[in-house]
């Protein structure tokens, strides 16, 4: 007991302490399984911070402020080359659609709490759960705290946002999967396995015999040696290289025995031995000038696999079967594609287009390697280093334009600061897609400024509204867990139907839409799951940048047509 209480009182002096542990315990509760589902770490945290407030801790409200501001600008900078090759180019059609089921979820969660007279609080709470939109909550926070209320009145809308979204979370979460991935087929009339084993054999066509990995692997690589003064001794490199008018790699160089470094501008030597990689036909014209010999060390052509951010103009929107016939392409695998701020896996196919911003793996020579990283992107190599004036400067220009106020018959209209820093992130993410010198923003980083950034603002929410969190729910709980399901299962219903008969989507892809349109990154791996494959994923990246940005935004709009 007297340990307890030294605990207890060591929490509430130093509530740092408090947060650090609603973290961990947060993480853990939200990481444990059962089945295929778990909580998730934000409503772990949420919970673990409700049992910890429990102690009656006080923690300043900046501590809020500063991660949740750190969040949306990495949501911002993780979605930006999605969200505005969706606004402006052939991604058009997903992005409307995804703006018409975000304004369908705001218009159900409106419905719901004026039809039981909820206030600001409870409205935002369920606009978050039911949409599993955590972020939704700071902007709520922030447009509840504006509003012509007493502190005590403005306290307690603040400490009800907390109760609807841990009462209609679970539903939000499981709800959505199931609607989409096993309702979905059945509303559609379709059998989801056999629309996407047709969709990728048409997403096929044209690949060589072999896939299309063999389109991007057709080469040799043999030694000659360079016994005569004529043909390629006496040339440089380059010159060699190009002498079939078919692009050519020479690989290694044997000089005196040594092998030795070379660059485009050595000159070839009689007696020089090469090893020359590329197709078979191109080196029909070196079998008749040259001598073919046998140099194992030679061969040994040192192979590398990298990470490549697209970000070349002459790449976007071009097919993997247009893209392998390029000169830079030739002895290259491509051996995975991702795409988004959650790096969904999408197909690797002939018709498979690549966009700005996506993360091709590829693996063969250095030299090729090289060679369409210069083509195409940049390497995105493992580093630790962020560019902290590129984040910073973000922040604060965004922060500054969100902190404009504009009255609108009235009502003081504004993004806010952190409004603001999620806009700033969606420009500078984009920025960053084509121009990759301007900052360096680490994986890992960016994982922490989205994850811990956002759980450490819920860990202050719940430590905050723990007081009062039980009464909470006593009050409201049951009827609100009923019109979350109601939030939640009707845009649902309804979205798919809108995919097909006004957007128009294959039916291989409409259930991604769907997915991406909600937000949804359990409920559209429940889809690929169904599907027994990934093409869903094709539907899935635009939509989501573009929701996640409106439904984050709903937050403030919900309290505002709530007040």
């Amino acid at each position: 007991m007297l340990i307890w209480n030294w605990v207890e009182q060591t929490l509430r002096s130093y509530p740092e302490l408090a947060i650090f542990l609603a973290l961990a315990a947060g993480y853990w509760v939200g990481g444990r399984k059962l089945g295929s589902f778990s909580l998730g770490s934000v409503t772990g945290t949420l919970l673990a911070g409700v049992l910890i407030g429990q102690l009656d801790i006080e923690i300043s409200s900046q501590i809020k402020s500063v991660f949740f501001i750190m969040f949306l600008f990495s949501v911002g900078f993780g979605v930006g080359p999605q969200f505005v090759r969706g606004v402006a180019n052939d991604g058009l059609p997903q992005a409307v659609f995804a703006v018409v089921v975000s304004c369908l979820c705001l218009l159900f969660v409106y419905l719901a709490a004026v039809l039981s007279g909820y206030g600001p609080g409870l409205a935002a709470g369920l606009l978050a759960g039911s949409q599993t939109i955590s972020a939704s909550i700071g902007l709520a926070t922030n447009a509840i705290n504006r509003l012509e209320l007493s502190p005590t009145e403005i306290q307690a809308q603040l400490d009800a946002i907390p109760v609807a979204y841990a009462v209609t979370y679970l539903f939000g979460t499981l709800g959505t999967g199931w609607v989409i991935a096993y309702l979905g087929p059945k509303l559609l009339g379709i059998d989801l396995q056999k629309e996407c084993a047709r969709y990728e054999k048409e997403m096929s066509a044209g690949a060589p015999e072999g896939g299309i990995q063999s389109a991007w692997h057709q080469h040799i690589v043999r030694a000659y040696e360079l016994s005569t003064p004529n043909f390629i001794a006496g040339k440089t490199v380059k010159q060699a290289e190009a002498l079939s008018g078919e692009r050519l790699f020479l690989e290694n160089l044997r000089r005196d025995g040594k092998i030795i470094p070379f660059d485009d501008n050595t000159v070839l030597q009689v007696g020089d031995i090469v090893a020359v990689s590329g197709r078979h036909e191109a080196l029909v014209d070196w079998s008749n000038r040259a001598e073919e010999v046998a140099d194992r060390e030679l061969l040994q052509i040192p192979i590398e696999s990298i990470d490549m951010v697209v970000t070349s103009k002459a790449a976007n929107n071009q097919t993997l079967l247009e893209l392998s016939k390029r000169p830079e392409a030739r002895g290259v695998y491509v051996t995975r594609i991702r795409r988004g701020s959650m790096g969904v896996d999408i197909p690797v196919q002939a018709q498979t287009k690549l966009h700005r911003g996506d993360i091709v793996s590829i693996s063969g020579s250095r030299k090729h390697v090289e060679a369409v990283i210069d083509a195409f992107g940049f390497a995105d190599r493992p580093t630790s280093v962020t560019d902290m004036v590129f984040v910073g400067f973000g922040i604060v220009i965004g922060g500054l334009v969100g902190a404009i106020v504009v009255p609108v018959a009235g009502v003081p209209i504004t993004l806010s600061t952190s409004g603001g820093a999620l806009i700033a992130g969606l420009v500078f993410g984009w920025l960053r897609s084509f121009k990759p010198k301007l900052g360096s923003v680490p994986s890992a980083t960016l994982w922490f400024m989205n994850s811990v950034g956002l759980n450490v603002f819920i860990a202050v929410v719940g430590i905050t509204a723990g007081p009062t969190f039980i009464h909470g729910v006593k009050q409201v709980g049951i009827e609100l867990f009923f019109w979350g399901i109601f939030a939640t299962a009707t845009p649902m219903i309804l979205a798919p139907f809108i995919g097909k008969y006004i957007f128009r989507f294959d039916p291989a892809i409409n259930l991604g839409c769907c997915g991406g349109a909600r937000t949804s990154t359990a409920s559209v791996a429940m889809v690929a799951d169904v599907a027994k494959s990934n093409v869903p994923m094709l539907g899935y990246t635009v939509p989501y940048a573009i929701s996640n940005t409106l439904l984050t935004l709903w937050g403030m709009v919900i309290v505002l047509l709530m007040k």
